[in-house]
C-alpha cells in the first residue's frame, strides 16, 4: 500500500487530501501533518510543525512515506525539498532555489527581467529615504499616480498597498520596512498599476513538461466590490471565460515556457506546482506574481474538477516523468466562497460556537466543505479556531448553478460574527490589479 503525507493544515490541504482519496486508483494511506480538526476527522494526522524540516524529513523515513506533497510556501522556502532530497525522499515541490520565485519579490522580478518575462515596471528598496528618492524622480508618474508598494518577503496575503499617492506610497514603505511582515530581507518593491482583468493559471511541472489546470480568478480583498483589506483570499472560481484558450496558449508560449526554461538555464530547475498570477491587459498579459505552490482558496476551486488521480500526476512530477500522465479536468464550472472569523484579517475572534456545519464529509450535490480553521470544544461542539474558518466550493454546468449551491450552503451555517462576501463572481470584467502574496 502506498503511503502520502501532504503538509500543512488549512483548508487548501483538506482539498488536496480529499482529492488524493476521491481520484486514487490504488489502494493509499494518506496522512496529513499538522492538519486541523476537520481534517483529522477523516485522516491521519501528525503534531508536527509544517516549518520543522528536520522533524518531517525524520517521519517520512522512519514511517516509510512513499510520496510527500506540499501545501504551504514557508517549508519550500527553508529548504524542505533540498533536505528531501539529501535523504532520497520523494517530494513533489520546488527547492529552497526555486521557491525564491515567491519568497522573494525582488528575485522574481529580477529573473523576469533577465527572462524576457512581461511584467509590470518595477523599482527595489531598501530604506523610506530610497524610496523618497525613486518617487521624486518621477518614475511612476505624477504624485497623486497610484503605486503598488509590496514587501519583498512571505506576507501571507498581506504585504502589499496599493497606494493612490506618493505620499500614501510613502506612508505604506514605512510600515513595511518597520514590521517583520517583509522578513529578513527587510526590502520593498514598488511598481505601477496595470489595468484589465485578474486571472490565476496553475500548472503541474516536472521541469520541463507541464500539464496546465483550469484558469482561476479569485477575490482578494475583504469587502464587496473589492474593497476592504487585503486577505488570504475570500473566494475563487473557475469558468471557460477566465481564460479562452487561444490567451491560455499564448501566455503559455510567452510566459509558463519561457519560465521554466530560465529556471533550467540558472539551475534550478521548478518541479511541483507553479502559480502564475497574471493581469489581462490591452497590451497582454502580464505577470502580477509566481506562487511555487497551490493557491487558497484556488486549490479547493480547482481540485474538485479533477479526473485524474492526483497522486499518479504528484509522482511523476516527482520523478520527472510527467509526459507520461494524462491529466483530465471536468467541463464544469466550480466556486468557492469563503467563510471568515469576526475581525478578519486584522484580529479575527476565536471561540464562535458554529451552527448547521453538522458532519465534516457530508455534503449536498455538488457541495462540498473544506475546513481552514476550526475545532472542537468539549461538548463535541465545532468552534472557531481561525481567520479563515470553512470553505465552501461547488460545481456546475455553469458558473452560475455553482455559486447557487455555493450560497445555499452557506445559508444553513452560521455562527457570531460569521463574514463572507455575497459576490464571489459577480466582479467587473476590469479592474485594477496589484501583485499580492496570495
Amino acid at each position: 500500500m502506498k503511503k502520502i503525507l501532504v503538509i500543512g493544515s488549512g483548508g487548501r490541504e483538506h482539498a488536496i487530501l480529499r482529492t488524493l482519496r476521491r481520484t486514487s486508483t490504488h489502494d493509499a494511506k494518506i496522512h496529513c501533518a499538522p492538519g486541523n480538526a476537520g481534517i483529522a476527522e477523516e485522516f491521519s494526522c501528525l503534531p508536527v510543525n509544517t516549518t520543522d524540516v528536520s522533524a518531517l524529513a525524520n517521519y517520512v523515513e522512519e514511517a516509510k512515506i512513499n510520496l510527500t506533497i506540499v501545501g504551504g510556501e514557508a517549508p519550500l522556502a527553508l529548504g524542505l525539498t533540498n533536505e528531501f532530497a539529501r535523504r532520497n525522499l520523494l517530494v513533489a515541490a520546488p527547492t529552497r532555489e526555486a521557491a525564491r520565485l515567491e519568497s522573494s519579490k525582488i528575485f522574481a522580478k529580477d529573473f523576469m527581467t533577465r527572462h524576457r518575462i512581461p511584467t509590470a515596471r518595477y523599482r527595489a528598496a531598501n530604506s523610506v529615504d530610497e524610496v523618497r528618492q525613486i518617487l521624486q524622480r518621477g518614475e511612476f508618474g505624477k504624485a497623486n499616480a497610484p503605486v503598488v508598494v509590496k514587501a519583498d518577503g512571505l506576507a501571507a496575503g498581506k504585504g502589499v498597498v496599493l497606494a493612490r499617492s506618493h505620499g500614501e506610497a510613502m506612508r505604506a514603505a514605512a510600515d513595511l520596512l518597520k514590521t517583520e511582515i517583509s522578513g529578513k530581507s527587510k526590502s520593498i518593491v514598488l511598481e505601477e498599476t496595470l489595468a484589465g482583468r485578474e486571472a490565476s493559471l496553475l500548472l503541474f511541472t516536472d521541469g520541463r513538461d507541464y500539464k496546465l489546470m483550469p484558469a482561476a480568478r479569485d477575490h482578494k480583498r475583504i469587502g464587496e466590490n473589492d474593497t476592504g483589506a487585503n486577505t488570504g483570499g475570500m473566494g475563487a472560481v473557475t469558468d471557460e471565460w477566465v481564460l479562452d484558450e487561444e490567451t491560455k496558449n499564448r501566455i503559455a508560449r510567452e510566459i509558463v515556457e519561457p519560465t521554466l526554461e530560465g529556471a533550467r538555464a540558472e539551475g534550478f530547475e521548478f518541479r511541483g506546482v507553479l502559480y502564475v498570477g497574471l493581469m489581462l491587459t490591452t497590451e497582454g498579459a502580464r505577470v502580477l506574481e509566481y506562487n511555487v505552490r497551490f493557491g487558497d482558496p484556488e486549490a479547493q476551486a480547482i481540485l474538485v474538477r479533477l479526473q485524474s488521480d492526483l497522486a499518479e500526476v504528484f509522482d511523476a512530477v516527482a520523478s520527472r516523468r510527467l509526459n507520461s500522465v494524462s491529466v483530465e479536468w471536468s467541463a464544469e464550472a466550480s466556486a468557492c466562497v469563503v467563510l471568515a472569523a469576526r475581525g478578519y484579517p486584522e484580529q479575527p475572534k476565536m471561540g464562535a460556537r458554529i451552527e448547521g456545519l453538522g458532519s465534516v464529509d457530508s455534503s449536498d450535490a455538488g457541495v462540498e466543505v473544506f475546513h481552514a480553521g476550526t475545532e472542537r470544544d468539549a461538548e463535541g461542539n465545532w468552534i472557531v479556531a481561525g481567520g479563515r474558518v470553512l470553505n465552501v466550493t461547488g460545481t456546475g454546468a455553469t458558473l452560475d448553478e455553482a455559486l447557487r449551491r455555493c450560497y445555499r450552503r452557506v445559508g444553513s451555517i452560521n455562527w457570531e460574527g460569521m463574514q463572507y462576501r455575497r459576490d464571489i463572481g459577480k466582479f467587473a470584467q476590469a479592474s485594477v490589479g496589484v501583485n499580492r502574496n496570495l
